[in-house]
Parts: C-alpha cells; structure tokens; sequence
C-alpha cells in the first residue's frame, strides 16, 4: 500500500506539476537575467513550490475551508494574474526594460519572478494545489502515508530545479534569435493557460 501511495502520488503530481515543460517558460521570465540570477530564481522558485504543496499537503483543505476560498476561485484568480504575465511576453515589455534596472533591482526582480509566477502559479497552482490536497485526503490521517506525500512533494520540487538549470543550457543553444521567437510563443501558449485557467474556474462556478 505504501509504495502503490508513493507511486500514485509522484506520478500524479509530476504529470499536473510538469516540471519539464516549465523550462521553455523560465527562460522567457527570466530574460536578460546573468546565470547567477537564473540560478537564483530557480532556487527560490523550487523551494518556494515545495513549501506551499507541503502546506497544501498538510492543511490545505483546512484553510481553504477557513477562508471561505474556493479552488474554483483561486483558479480565475491564478488566471488572470498569468494572463498579465503573457502579454508582457507577447509584446516584449520585459526584453524593452532590459538594462533599464540598477543591481538592487534586479535582486527585487529576482524574488518577484521566483515568486510570482515561477513559484506560483505556474509550479504551485491551483491544479498542483488540489491533486496535493486530493493525495493528503486519501491518507486519511495516516502520519507515514503525509511522511510519502511530503517526500513526493520534495522530490518534484527537485525535479523543477534540474529543468530550470538545464533549460538555461538549452538557451545558449537558441540565441538570440531563437530566444525571441521562444519568448512570443510562448507567451502566446501562456495566455491560452491562463484563459483555460479562468474558464475551467467559471465552469465550476456555474456546476456548482
């Protein structure tokens, strides 16, 4: 039972999580960034992740519940926060601010972007929240199946990492040229995700 638990719960969140799809997408967020900022980024955004699914994990329902917030609008809400996001993409609005900021501001940037939306809501979303909150459900209060469920959480977080590192290898592939290209299909493909995001949400709200 426990190894079909750790199994079931690595798979599901690594498909919702997909870590290495988000790759592409950190190389756009963080453009124009030295690789040590990148690094920086990825680090936070990884742990910054793990955190909120291991809190989602642990009280997630809980709080929700709490709040009154349903995870039906903590999707429209992730929406239309990305689809912010990917207009800036789209447009180029992050490459024409580049070399506009002074090194404080780009540590700012550095734990803004980790933040938002590396960490949340594209690595923490609502899709990631409630797959962790669905897994801690079935553990049913049983302290070493939330043991598995943490360390599965971990170990995506992990994973996240290494496809950040490896996604930056893959830019100086690119160049500039490719890089550009990337940066506005990308945001093209992000502001479907996040329309998707909101309509998925609104269909709840009407289901319910």
């Amino acid at each position: 039972m426990l190894l079909d638990y750790a199994i079931s719960a690595l798979l599901t969140l690594l498909v919702v999580v997909d870590p290495v799809a988000l790759g592409p997408t950190f190389l756009v967020v963080t453009e124009g960034m030295p690789r040590e900022a990148r690094r920086s980024v990825a680090v936070r955004a990884s742990i910054i992740a793990g955190t909120i699914l291991a809190g989602a994990a642990l009280i997630g329902d809980w709080l929700l519940t709490t709040l009154g917030i349903s995870l039906s609008a903590f999707r429209i809400a992730g929406g239309l926060l990305l689809f912010s996001i990917a207009t800036e993409m789209v447009f180029g609005v992050r490459s024409r601010h580049e070399g506009e900021a002074a090194e404080q501001a780009l540590d700012e940037r550095v734990r803004n972007v980790a933040a938002f939306p590396l960490g949340i809501p594209l690595l923490a979303g609502p899709g990631a929240i409630t797959a962790t909150v669905l897994l801690a459900g079935r553990a049913d209060g049983d302290l070493t199946l939330h043991a598995i469920l943490i360390a599965v959480v971990i170990a995506v977080a992990a994973a996240a990492l290494v496809s950040f590192v490896m996604a930056e290898r893959i830019s100086r592939l690119l160049g500039m040229t490719g890089n550009i290209v990337l940066s506005r299909l990308l945001g093209v493909l992000l502001a479907a995700l996040a329309v998707q995001y909101v309509v998925d949400g609104i269909r709840a709200v009407l289901a319910g």
